[in-house]
């Protein structure tokens, strides 16, 4: 039998993974000689398919993976790689009937519910899948590794853009869903606010947007306004308590056009040139005044004579402000 020196052990993997001499493959032909490329960062495949190749473009990889040819899978090891559908087939295939975490009954009697939501079509966020699970037995587990278990038995793979070479795939979902958190907390909003309020760019807004279900109005001067599904309305005519505000509050920042809680003319006295943000009162859900601590005392200054009804109301809350001031 022979012996096989570390040098020839060497130049056989250099040679079997295509180290040792460039060839002109194309992308699929390459990811199956290799059996599949790890792809937890995604330039990392783009990088090892050029090494190997001549006249690789990043292009050509990006094509197959927006075409289906190439698939972002959880296979060997538990972690992402880049195979052609086949090969992701019979990697799966061979590794069933295993103690991998996606072959638990847990995750197979799980696996159904989430492969719904694909099928129902767009993309599958962590959000919308968190959702579909709550009320199940998730057998102890935290939901997002149920999901996560229960997404590889169902077979979901990575949508492709999490594969391109500029691909950012978790602040991608996570923006969907910090995005959606705002549109709770802030909408009905327009693009434009959610541009205010997280600094994002509208190319990542709308990609982020394209991961929710959303429902759509306009406002008076007809710019269109997304919220979520199910958020609060009220009637228009609800009772709004006096409120007083901290400095900075969210609710003053939370949008490009204010006039839905702090006038046009009010602004400019409420956020000052260098960005300060004062301490201010709502009467009737709107700003009114702003407000001080004199002596321990909390000194409402309004912008316009109150009423007495209003007077009355923002002194008493004023007084509660105060012990709960002097409290701390």
């Amino acid at each position: 039998m022979r012996t096989l020196t570390l040098r020839e052990l060497n130049r056989a993997t250099l040679a079997r993974q295509l180290l040792l001499e460039r060839r002109r493959l194309p992308v699929a032909v390459v990811l199956e000689r290799l059996v599949g490329l790890q792809a937890q960062w995604p330039p990392a495949p783009y990088v090892g398919i050029w090494t190997r190749t001549t006249n690789f473009k990043r292009d050509r990889l990006e094509r197959e993976l927006v075409r289906g040819a190439v698939v972002k899978a959880t296979v060997m090891r538990q972690t992402l790689h880049l195979v052609t559908p086949r090969d992701y087939a019979l990697f799966r295939a061979a590794m069933s009937e295993t103690n991998f975490p996606w072959e638990t009954q847990l995750a197979k009697r799980l696996a159904p519910v989430v492969r719904a939501l694909a099928e129902a079509g767009g993309p599958v966020t962590t959000a919308d899948a968190l959702a579909r699970l709550e009320g199940h037995d998730l057998g102890g587990l935290a939901p997002r590794r149920a999901f996560r278990f229960a997404r590889a038995a169902a077979h979901l793979v990575h949508h492709h853009e999490t594969a391109l070479w500029h691909a950012r795939p978790v602040p991608v979902e996570a923006r969907a869903e910090m995005l959606e958190r705002y549109l709770a907390a802030f909408g009905p909003s327009s693009r434009k606010d959610i541009s205010a309020w997280s600094m994002m760019h509208m190319p990542e807004i709308d990609r982020a947007l394209a991961l929710l279900e959303l429902r759509r109005f306009r406002d008076e001067k007809g710019r269109e306004l997304l919220d979520v599904p199910r958020a609060p309305l009220p009637d228009a005519d609800t009772p709004a308590p006096v409120r007083f505000l901290p400095k900075w509050d969210n609710v003053l920042l939370a949008w490009a056009d204010r006039s839905r809680i702090l006038s046009e003319e009010h602004r400019r006295v409420v956020i000052g040139q260098n960005g300060d943000v004062a301490q201010t009162f709502l009467v009737d859900g709107f700003v009114a005044g702003t407000w001080r601590v004199e002596d321990e005392r909390v000194v409402a200054k309004p912008f316009v004579k109150l009423s007495r009804a209003d007077r009355s109301a923002v002194d008493a809350e004023g007084a509660r402000l105060e012990a709960f001031l002097s409290a701390g």
